[in-house]
């Protein structure tokens, strides 16, 4: 070999350049290659890695996309760019290419919550508000229509610029589809894995139209505000509790609250009047107790008072089925804790139907009208 082959032979290797992207970040998602000019030399070498893609783009038009492996660029390597320059009989070096290095690798622990509270509507509790967070994972499927579509001419392209958008369509997605699932209000905190997989289903395809597989979504909690919980507590207990026994509890705390109120005589009135009540109820309890033991019985026996007229009893619908029959006062709870409403059907003896609570006078005070006078 002459000194003439040699130093062609030398000048040759040294313009072969190596386009490559070593990504030593973990939030970059696209990275356009740098060179001077965009001018890259005919059979450059190309070496694209496991979880990467190159994008060439010409002149603002998505030309040729690489998988992972190495290329020489010539024009059998480049079809679409050698036909948008009209290279019929291959090109001379250089030629001018935008090149951009997309990570496809999978992005993963992706904050979104919802910025504002959601008002949703429950059968028992009327429009409610709820929040809710949690993660999901993404990663670039289709390369070429993430850069066109979302990237544009971003030298540099991170995670946090497209996770405004994401998190901006998964609120709205959401939303859409809690309010679209008409479940109980308390089954959204109970059933979050079932809920994650279906809005998951419903967002891939707006995910898929910039390019983007949405692979994970998960609702890590559901929040509603301290008084709403309480209520749907109180509401889960009452299948499990005896209604007349939780009554009488909430009429005993009520009493009990009002006589401890620095009220004057009104406060008074209301202690003894329940300690009366607690003695007839303490006397009942211990009656069975004493056995065989009975007191002698006064010398004078008073007169017997009458007895107590019936009880008025009520029937309900609930979920389409008949329920009770109950007291006005177990009535006047299931109201107050919003198990029935205005419209709940009822029905007495001595009725000719069933009619709504607002249309049965006794009870149009559950309503906020006046409070019913108190049982004989």
């Amino acid at each position: 070999m002459s000194i003439f082959d040699k130093i062609k032979e030398k000048l040759s290797n040294e313009f072969i350049d190596i386009v490559e992207w070593l990504d030593y970040t973990d939030d970059t998602i696209a990275h356009r290659f740098e060179r001077y000019q965009n001018e890259i030399k005919n059979g450059a070498k190309l070496i694209v890695r496991e979880g990467q893609a190159a994008v060439f783009i010409n002149e603002g038009q998505l030309a040729d996309v690489f998988t992972p492996g190495t290329y020489d660029l010539t024009t059998q390597n480049l079809p679409i760019l050698a036909t948008l320059k009209g290279w019929k009989y291959g090109f001379n070096s250089p030629f001018k290419a935008e090149v951009y290095f997309v990570n496809t690798h999978l992005f993963t622990d992706e904050k979104w919550g919802t910025k504002n509270p959601i008002t949703l509507s429950d059968d028992r509790f009327g429009l409610v508000e709820i929040r809710a967070f949690g993660t999901y994972a993404f990663k670039v499927q289709d390369p070429g229509k993430f850069i066109k579509d979302i990237v544009g001419t971003d030298n540099n392209f991170t995670s946090f610029e497209i996770n405004e958008h994401l998190k901006s369509l998964i609120a709205t997605r959401f939303t859409d589809t809690v309010g679209e699932a008409k479940l109980p209000i308390e089954l959204y905190a109970a059933n979050t894995t079932e809920l994650s997989e279906t809005c998951q289903e419903v967002m891939r395809p707006e995910f898929l139209t910039v390019g983007i597989s949405l692979e994970k979504f998960y609702i890590e909690n559901v929040s509603m505000p301290e008084e709403l919980k309480k209520e749907i507590f109180e509401y889960s207990r009452l299948d499990k509790i005896d209604l007349d026994k939780l009554t009488k509890f909430k009429t005993a705390k009520a009493i009990e609250a009002a006589a401890t109120n620095e009220g004057g005589t009104a406060g008074a009135g209301m202690g003894m009047g329940m300690g009366f009540v607690l003695a007839q109820q303490m006397g009942g309890m211990m009656s069975p107790q004493m056995g065989g033991q009975q007191q002698a019985p006064p010398q004078q026996a008073s007169a017997v008072p009458p007895p107590m007229p019936q009880e008025t009893q009520y029937h309900y619908a609930l979920n389409g089925a008949q329920a009770g029959p109950i007291s006005y006062a177990q009535l006047a709870s299931l109201f107050a804790s919003r198990t029935i409403n205005k419209d709940t059907l009822v029905w007495k003896p001595g009725m000719d139907g069933w009619k709504a609570v607002s249309d049965v006078e006794e009870l149009k005070g559950f309503l906020g009208g006046n409070t019913p006078p108190p049982l004989p």
